[in-house]
């Protein structure tokens, strides 16, 4: 089975998925962005859990409960801050795609929602950061039980290179 790879422009704290995906600083406690977005949404007992789960490095993923989100988890991934290109950024931003979407699999889930990660204040060029994502999830989705991943974008002009990977 193949799964379904969509780009939509909203909100992704509002997304019925398995698990939304988010764009977390190491701490896993909050941020700007779609972090303190999520947090928000999701209401303070994220917050309390993300302090027990104790962080994440950069490139790895941590699972948590989505509470008062439509979705039933949140996949806290910690994108890499771009410093020109020459610190293993592009590496590090597959394996937040990759790293999410094995936890998924790990825990059975089926749909998720992806951000755009490290785009906004962490830097990472727009197009470049869209060609690893979608690179990385259509290889990473391969022969999995995963049937739907959205690329859930913030303006109309990420949502159009989306849907231009994508061939949509």
């Amino acid at each position: 089975m193949t799964a379904q790879l969509l780009a939509v422009r909203g909100d992704i704290t509002r997304l019925e998925v398995d698990a939304i995906v988010n764009a977390a600083n190491s701490s896993l406690l909050g941020g700007g962005g779609v972090d303190g977005a999520i947090h928000r949404a999701a209401g303070p007992e994220l917050l309390d859990e993300c302090r027990r789960v104790g962080g994440c490095p950069t490139g790895e993923a941590r699972l948590t409960a989505g509470y008062r989100l439509p979705a039933r988890h949140v996949i806290h991934t910690v994108g890499p801050v771009w410093r020109g290109g020459a610190h293993r950024e592009e590496e590090l931003l597959a394996a937040c795609y990759c790293n999410s979407l094995a936890l998924a699999v790990q825990h059975g889930l089926h749909s998720l929602a992806f951000p755009c990660i490290s785009t906004g204040i962490y830097g990472f060029p727009t197009d470049a950061a869209a060609d690893i994502a979608v690179a990385s999830v259509r290889g990473a989705v391969r022969d999995t039980a995963i049937e739907q991943v959205l690329f859930c974008c913030f303006s109309e002009a990420d949502l159009l290179l989306y849907r231009r990977l994508l061939d949509l």
